[in-house]
Parts: C-alpha cells; structure tokens; sequence
C-alpha cells in the first residue's frame, strides 16, 4: 500500500476505513459537521459504503480510490465519505433502498451521490476506472447547469424513501391459523433444491433463519418430509466446501448450486447462526455430523475471531496473499493436486476419494476446493476398511494440510467488534451448551457476556454499538439490543443466573421507551436520542440475519411468560399481526416472524425445575429439542414468578406451565417428556 498520502480515515477505529485512510481521496468519515460542510461550501456528497471482508470493495478500491486521477475528479467536485457498513447499519438501509429504487439492484461497494443535505439522486455499486471517472463529471456537470431539476429529483427520491417504512396499523386481521401456515409452507418447498439443499439457485446462501424456522416447523407439526429436507440441506452445507473441511467455519455462500466454490470471507454473524442451527438439529436427529460441525465451528471462532477480551471480531476477508505476493481470492484455502500428493504421500489415494481430488471439486487454475460426496460410512465400505480406521487417516490427512496451510499468509481479519453480533454469538454459545453439554461452551458465553456487560453496556442502560481499542463511539441500534436480548435469555436459560434475565428485560423497557412506535406497534432501526437521515427505519423483512423487529416479537413473547406480563404479549401479538398480510405473500422472506405464528397457535410451555438436583434434571430436559419451551430452574428461593414458593427441601420438582397454568408437578422427567412426544 503507498503511505505517500494520509486522510481524516487515519483517525477512525474500523479496519474498513483504516484500509482507505492512504488512498489519495480526501475521504472523511460520516459525521454531522461533515454535512454542514458541504451545506457550506453546496459541494456534492459522494458517499462510499463497504465492509471489510468484501472483495468488489478491494477491486473498485485498487482501482478507482487508489488512482491519483481519479482522486483529483472526486476531491475537487465532492465531499467524499466512507462508511463502514457494519459500523452505520443505519445509513446503509437508506442508501440502499435509494439503490434498490434507483436501480433495482443493490450490492457493495454501495456508492451514492447526494445533495449536500444527504439526499440521494443517484447511484451505483462496482464501477470500472473510466466509467466512474465520466460519470462523476456529468453528476457534476449536471447539478452545476441544471441544479433545480437534480433537487427535484432528490426529494421525490427522498419522499419514496420514507414512504417505504412507513407501516400501516393493521385492524381486523387474526394471527394465521396452522392450515394457513401449512400452506405457505407447501408453497415454499417448490423453491427447494432436493438435490442439494437448499434453494434451487446459484449463488447458493445458507439462509439459517429459513431452516431455523422449517426445522421448528416441521418437528412441531410432525412433517417428516420437511424434516428430511431440512437435514439434507445441513448435511450437504456440512459436506460443501462452503464449510472450511480443515478447521470449520463457513463462508458466507456459494456461487454454484452445489455449495461447492465459497465467496471465502467468513463472518461471525453466520457462523454464530449455524453454530445454533447444527446444535438444535443434533439434539433433534443425533447426527455425529452436526454435533462436529457445531465444536469446529466454534474452535475456528476460538482460534480466529475471538479476542483476549472474550469479545468476537467480525470477520476474515475472502483475500489473502498468494505466493506471488498479490491478493487473491480464496489462496489461503485451495490447494493444487500436485501440493497435495507431495504433502500426503501414501495417503493421497483415500484423501483424493474423501474430498473429491476430481472433476468434481476442481476450481479454477488447478486449484481444488475441497468437497465430500459420501459419508465416512460408505467410503470405508468402498475401500473394504473400518470407519475408524478411515476417520484416522483423514484426521492424519488434514493435521499435516493444516501444518501447512498455517505457513500461507493468513486473510486479513476485521477486529471490529460489534455488539449485535456479540449477541448472536453469545446465544450460539449458550445453544451449543444446552444442547451438547460441554461446560468450555457455557464458561466462554460468560466471559464473553461480562465483556459486554462492562464495555457496551452504559450507565444509563443504553448500549453502544461498536468497542475497538478499549473505545465504543457509536450508539447502539435496535439489532443490538434485539440480538442481546436473546442472548441474556439464553444465558438465564442454561447459567440459571436471574442476573441475565433481569438485564434483557431493562433492555427490552429501554426499547419500548426509545425505540418503539406506538402507531404501527414496530420498533424504529434507531433510538430516538439520535440525528435520523431522511427517516427512521423500521426493519421488517428477515434476511441472511432476522429482521429486528421479528427478533423483539420473539424476545416479548418469552419475557411476557417470564414476568407474566401481559403488556408484553399484546406488543408482540400486535407485532405479529402487522406481518400477516406480508408473510401470506412470501413466507421465505419473514422466516423468522413466522416463529411467532407458530408459538400464538400452538401450545407453549414454561418448564420450572426447582430443589437440590436442578442442574442435572434442567440439562436431562435441554438436551431436547423442544422449541416450544422456556427454563427457569433453581435450588434457592426466588421472586421470579415461575420460581416463586416452588422450592420443596428434600425434593427435585418440575413445573410445566403454560402461561401460567402448571399441571401437578412431578419428579420423573420421562413424565414431562410425554407431553411433547
């Protein structure tokens, strides 16, 4: 990189700006005096947003931001700013609608051009060299000549942008009965992949939240049929090379249909997801496979995102130096025919086998990306030897690749870390515990919730969004208070420290006092302490991560069966409501919302454990996966209602409750079981 030249980026935290503080663009970050500036001196915005582990980023950076010609075109007619998308969540939803509105299309780089009060009037993402540079002298050109027609423009574009979060409050409409949901479902499943998993499409995403739901859907109305599919898509995603075979993690997605060749960033927003995904499916089949793919993941987030502190990073890039010194998508990960002979000697022939050393797992420059095709058990068949013979070759096999691959130039890390997908990691954590069992999961989902309670919690029971260097500067969104909400009650639910409980609760009045519309019965995406452009967001639609209101329905519902609160239930139930007409079109894109139909229509149950054998009765029960269920459990008294005046000395009882109304406790957890079978 040339340091010849130095930006006002030089002074931020985030590795994405960090990465462009020596381009010759005179870049600034977002800031309000940023934008009195250009009010000022009626200078263009030009506004450049990305995130680090993205590689059309990289490209249009090498290309454009680091080309002096280019930087004089852009520092003489535009303020330029650069956003980091993972930083301002906030303006990236606006300028992407702009985007999504201007050109039906979005993507990042996401680069606009607005007034200097920031609104957009045009809009792009990649851009090649010599259309950028004649482009951004005809937006010029255009607001200097013909500067009333550019502002007209910007404000209908503007007025259509707030127009879209406007929410209508929906009356006389019920929660969509189960047949209904039946049919949504059955509808849906003409877009699944039967071959592969998945959806029948390339790019290929994972889309946890979709599965999350089907999974809950189809073990809570007994569909064996979406059952199989759903474990399918698992297993081919846990056999793709998507999924790091060596040292676990997935990338973000696929850009065949076979989830075979990775776009190769990895992010902790989808690893922490998956993380949860494989463990409730484990508990659901008890498939050896999704219980390895669920401690791989974690050990590669242990190992590569994870700080002293216990915080998580973000994520690593898709890029790494290749042996000729240059950045290269993937180099870190592939391998040639000829370097795996040469490393695994006798041991090739079965590893060839196992991973597809073939047409089949070929890339491009003769690179492989490793792929399975057959479980352990049939190839152990084909080769007439024992799987555990096979399992110890192949963990031989990826020992002395993974020696090796050590040796590489790592991909860059993004050590930003964020609280929303903090809190999605910390309820991974507390799922892999509750469902595996093993207490290194529990201590690390502690230690990572102490870190976020000293350093992104404020005094006042706000949150920050970001931490970087000992320093948190933004505040937080409603995805952070959304994700750690469910996180701290996922962590009440398997440490048993009410603490955890008592905490997501003052989030969640924080929220309702901050955040909530009492019009729509929505969140808004910001606080109402802070500036707003253009609008206040409300996030409605669940994508790669749910939407945040669907998580805040979700997170209402448990907290109203926790403190019986009935304030709580009708917020979520009147959330709930509001999606129906959306969902009844396109389920697949409200996945997460639909949950919420599902817990109003069907039976939901507080289990209480309470006397001296809590701990190993409450981890017998979570070992199961009952989506329908939430623990308090306890050996001490307690003013929490379900625990209250349930402590009998000499006796272990379960409660099972439904809002409320328990049947008779009882000591045996076979007879609790038979309620769910």
């Amino acid at each position: 990189m040339n340091h010849k030249y130095t930006n006002a980026l030089i002074n931020e935290s985030s590795p994405y700006l960090l990465q462009h503080a020596h381009n010759p663009v005179n870049w600034e970050p977002w800031s309000n005096e940023i934008l009195e500036k250009a009010k000022k001196e009626n200078k263009l915005l030009l506004v450049s947003i990305g995130y680090a582990a993205c590689h059309w980023c990289h490209v249009m950076e090498e290309e454009c931001f680091e080309n002096t010609e280019v930087a004089q075109i852009m520092n003489q007619h535009f303020i330029n700013i650069k956003i980091d998308r993972e930083e301002r969540p906030d303006i990236d939803q606006i300028y992407m609608d702009a985007l999504q509105m201007m050109t039906a299309r979005g993507g990042w780089p996401l680069n606009i051009v607005a007034l200097p009060n920031g609104e957009p009037f045009w809009g792009t993402t990649y851009m090649k060299k010599e259309d950028w540079m004649q482009v951004l002298l005809e937006l010029f050109q255009l607001y200097q000549k013909n500067p009333d027609k550019v502002i007209a423009y910007a404000q209908n574009l503007a007025e259509g942008i707030r127009n879209i979060s406007l929410i209508e409050p929906k009356t006389n409409i019920e929660i969509l009965p189960l047949s209904k949901l039946g049919e949504l479902v059955q509808n849906w499943s003409n877009y699944f992949d039967p071959e592969y998993g998945g959806y029948k499409r390339a790019p290929k995403f994972m889309m946890p939240t979709n599965l999350d739901f089907l999974l809950h859907y189809a073990v809570s109305t007994k569909d064996d049929t979406l059952l199989e599919y759903v474990q399918h898509s698992l297993t081919k995603m846990a056999y793709g090379g998507i999924y790091d075979q060596l040292a676990g993690g997935f990338s973000r997605y696929s850009v065949d249909n076979r989830w075979h060749v990775p776009h190769f960033e990895k992010m902790l927003y989808d690893n922490a997801q998956l993380i949860s995904l494989y463990a409730k499916a484990f508990a659901q089949s008890q498939n050896p496979l999704y219980k390895t793919v669920v401690e791989e993941t974690i050990h590669f987030i242990r190992t590569e995102l994870m700080a002293p502190t216990s915080a998580f990073y973000s994520s690593l890039d898709a890029d790494s130096l290749n042996e000729e010194n240059e950045l290269e998508e993937g180099a870190y990960y592939v391998w040639t025919e000829k370097e795996l002979k040469l490393l695994l000697g006798d041991h090739f022939a079965i590893f060839k086998a196992y991973y597809n050393i073939n047409d089949f797992g070929l890339w491009e420059n003769y690179n492989y990306v490793l792929i399975r095709t057959k479980s352990t058990e049939e190839l152990a068949l084909e080769y007439g030897i024992s799987v555990s013979e096979l399992k110890k070759t192949i963990t031989l096999c990826k020992k002395i690749l993974l020696t090796a691959r050590n040796l590489r130039r790592r991909p860059r890390l993004d050590d930003k870390i964020l609280c929303s997908w903090n809190g999605l990691m910390l309820k991974a954590l507390t799922d892999a515990y509750r469902y595996l069992g093993k207490n290194q999961y529990l201590s690390m989902a502690l230690e990572n919730a102490a870190f976020i309670d000293k350093n992104l919690i404020k005094k006042d029971g706000s949150l920050f969004h970001n931490h970087k260097n000992g320093k948190s500067s933004i505040n937080g969104f409603l995805e952070d208070y959304a994700s750690l909400i469910d996180a701290f009650i996922g962590l009440f639910e398997t440490s048993h420290n009410e603490l955890w409980l008592e905490k997501s609760k003052s989030l969640m009045d924080y929220c309702l006092l901050h955040f909530y519309d009492h019009k729509s019965h929505l969140f808004y995406f910001t606080s109402d302490v802070d500036s707003v452009l253009i609008r206040r967001s409300i996030e409605l639609t669940d994508n790669v991560i749910p939407s945040t209101n669907s998580m805040m329905a979700k997170n209402l519902f448990k907290l109203s069966r926790y403190y019986t609160n009935e304030a709580y239930e009708e917020i979520s139930k009147k959330m709930t409501l509001s999606i129906t007409p959306s969902l009844s079109k396109d389920i697949s894109n409200y996945a997460n919302w639909a949950h919420s139909f599902l817990n109003f229509q069907k039976p939901f149950f507080e289990i209480s454990i309470t006397g001296e054998n809590y701990l190993e009765i409450t981890q017998k029960l979570q070992r199961r996966y009952l989506p329908n269920v939430l623990f308090a459990a306890t050996n001490n008294e307690s003013a929490l209602g379900l625990l209250k005046d349930r402590v009998v000395k000499g006796k272990t009882l379960i409660y099972l409750c439904e809002f409320g109304t328990c049947q008779l406790p009882t000591e045996e957890v076979e007879e609790v079981l038979q309620n769910f079978k």
